[in-house]
C-alpha cells in the first residue's frame, strides 16, 4: 500500500507534551480514567456473561403459552430466543445511537457530562433488574436494551479520553492498566456474586432472589465507581468547526458520513480497522462460545465452566499488564502480532482437548486469560495514534460500531462449522481463520506512516 500524504488540518496533530499537564496532574487523571473500567466491567462479566441470559430465559418461559411462545408487540417468539433477540436489538440500537453521542461530544467538547449520563442510565437500568421476577420478561428485555446501549455509548466516550490524558509514549501502558483494572473488578465482583448464588440455601435466600441481587449489585457497583472518573477527568476546549452552531444530535449521522468520507483519505487507518475487526471477532467468539464448547463438546459441568471464567478474569489482569510491558520494549504492533500467534495456537489446541478432563480446559483458560486483556488494550492504544485529534469520539465510535456491527460473523462461522460437521471441535478450530487473517492484515499496517498521515507523531517504539 502506498504512502499517504494527506495533511491533517492545522492543530489536529497529537498535543505537545505540555498539553497533558504536569506529571502529577496527568497521573491523577489517568488513575481516574482507570476507574471507569473498574466501574463498568461488572456489567459485561456478571450481567451479560453469567447471570442475565439464563435467568431472563427462565422468566420468559414462565410467561410463555402452552406452545412455548411469548408475544412481545404481538410477535410470536420462542421463549428461548427472547434473550438473544433482545441482545441483538440492543446492539442494533447502539449502532444508531453511538454516532449521535460521538458527534455531540466532539462538536461541543462535553465528553464528561455525556459519559456520566450514559453511565448512570445504564447503571440505573441494571439496578432495576432486581425487580425482574415472575413473568416480567418484557421488563427484562427493556432494561437489557437500555443498559447495553448505555454501556456502548459510555465506552465510546471513555475510549475517546485516552489520546487526551496520555502522550503517545504512555498510551500502551495506560490502556493496559485500564483493562487490568476492568478484569480485576470483574473477577472480584463475580467471586462475591457466585458466593451468594452457590450459597443461597445456607443464607436462606431463594435462588431467584440471589440472582436478582447479583444483577442489581452490578448496577450499584457501576454507579458508585463512576463517580471517580467524573471527578478526575477534565474537559478540553475544542476548536471551532464548520456547522458547530447547528443542533449536534441532528448532525450526528451527517457527521458520521463525513467521518467515513474522511476515513478514505486515511487508508492505513482503515486497514488497521479491518484487521481489528477480524481478530477481535475471533476473540469475542471465543469468549461467548467457549462455555458451549466446554459443556456440549467436552462434557464439562457448570462448576468447571464457572471456574474457568474466573480463571480467565484473574489471569487477564496479569496478561494485560504483561503485554503492556512487552509493548514498552518491543512496540504495540509487534506485541499484538505475538498475541495473535498465541491466540492461534491456543484455539487450535482446543481441538485436541480430551472429553471430561477439566484440567485441560483450565489449561486452555490460562492461555486465553494471558492474551485476552493485553491484545484488546494494545489495540485500543494503537488505534489512538491513528485518529485525527479533535475527532476522537467519532473515530472511536467507528471502532465500537465496527466491533458490534460484525459480532455476528464469528458465531455464524462457529455455527456453520458445527452444522456441517456435527462436531464442536471443528467449530472451535474454524475460529483460527480470524486470527490468521487479522495477523496478515495487521502486519501490513506501517503504523508510523499511518500516524503521520492523520497528523500525529508516533512514540519511539510502536
Amino acid at each position: 500500500m502506498g504512502a499517504v500524504t494527506a495533511q491533517a488540518p492545522q492543530g489536529e496533530g497529537d498535543a505537545e507534551p505540555g498539553a497533558f499537564g504536569d506529571i502529577r496532574e496527568r497521573r491523577r487523571e489517568q488513575r481516574g480514567w482507570y476507574f471507569y473500567d473498574w466501574a463498568n466491567s461488572v456489567f459485561s462479566t456478571s450481567v451479560l456473561t453469567v447471570f442475565l441470559g439464563p435467568y431472563l430465559t427462565e422468566v420468559t418461559k414462565a410467561a410463555a403459552d402452552a406452545d412455548g411462545y411469548v408475544h412481545p408487540l404481538g410477535i410470536p417468539v420462542r421463549a428461548g430466543s427472547f434473550f438473544p433477540y433482545a441482545v441483538s436489538a440492543s446492539v442494533l440500537l447502539s449502532v444508531l445511537v453511538m454516532p449521535l453521542a460521538a458527534a455531540f461530544a466532539d462538536r461541543t467538547g462535553r465528553k464528561k457530562p455525556l459519559l456520566g449520563a450514559a453511565a448512570y442510565l445504564g447503571a440505573g437500568a441494571t439496578t432495576g433488574m432486581y425487580f425482574l421476577d415472575g413473568d416480567r420478561y418484557l421488563l427484562g428485555g427493556v432494561l437489557l436494551v437500555v443498559a447495553n446501549v448505555s454501556f456502548a455509548v459510555s465506552v465510546v466516550l471513555y475510549h475517546a479520553f485516552l489520546p487526551q490524558i496520555a502522550p503517545p509514549e504512555e498510551r500502551d501502558a495506560v490502556s493496559s492498566r485500564g483493562w487490568a483494572f476492568g478484569y480485576g473488578s470483574g473477577a472480584l465482583v463475580l467471586v462475591a456474586n457466585l458466593g451468594l448464588f452457590l450459597g443461597h440455601d445456607a443464607l436462606g435466600v431463594a435462588e431467584s432472589v440471589a440472582v436478582r441481587i447479583c444483577l442489581a449489585s452490578a448496577g450499584l457497583w457501576w454507579a458508585v465507581f463512576t463517580v471517580v472518573p467524573l471527578l478526575r477527568l477534565r474537559e478540553r476546549p475544542v476548536a471551532a468547526r464548520h456547522g458547530a452552531g447547528r443542533a449536534p444530535f441532528g448532525q450526528g449521522f451527517r457527521q458520521l458520513a463525513g467521518t467515513l468520507r474522511q476515513l478514505r483519505r486515511y487508508p492505513l487507518t482503515l486497514l488497521f480497522l479491518l484487521a481489528y475487526l477480524l481478530y477481535n471477532d475471533g476473540i469475542q467468539t471465543v469468549i461467548t462460545q467457549a462455555s458451549v464448547y466446554g459443556s456440549e463438546g467436552l462434557g464439562l459441568d457448570q462448576t468447571t465452566l464457572i471456574g474457568a471464567i474466573l480463571l480467565v478474569q484473574v489471569l487477564a489482569v496479569a496478561g494485560a499488564l504483561l503485554l503492556g510491558r512487552l509493548a514498552a520494549r518491543y512496540g504495540a504492533k509487534r506485541t499484538i502480532l505475538g498475541s495473535l500467534v498465541a491466540w492461534t495456537v491456543t484455539v487450535a489446541a482446543g481441538y485436541f482437548l480430551p472429553r471430561e478432563e477439566p484440567v485441560w480446559f483450565y489449561a486452555l483458560a490460562v492461555g486465553i486469560g494471558l492474551v485476552l486483556g493485553g491484545s484488546q488494550a494494545l489495540s485500543r492504544s494503537l488505534f489512538s495514534h491513528l485518529v485525527p485529534a479533535g475527532r476522537e469520539a467519532e473515530y472511536f465510535a467507528l471502532y465500537e460500531i465496527s466491533d458490534r456491527g460484525t459480532s455476528w460473523l464469528g458465531p455464524l462461522v462457529f455455527g456453520l462449522a458445527f452444522q456441517l460437521t456435527g462436531d464442536y471441535r471443528y467449530a472451535i478450530l474454524s475460529l483460527v481463520v480470524f486470527f490468521v487473517l487479522g495477523f496478515v492484515l495487521l502486519a501490513r499496517v506501517p503504523v508510523r506512516r499511518a500516524a503521520a498521515a492523520v497528523g500525529n507523531v508516533a512514540p519511539g517504539r510502536i
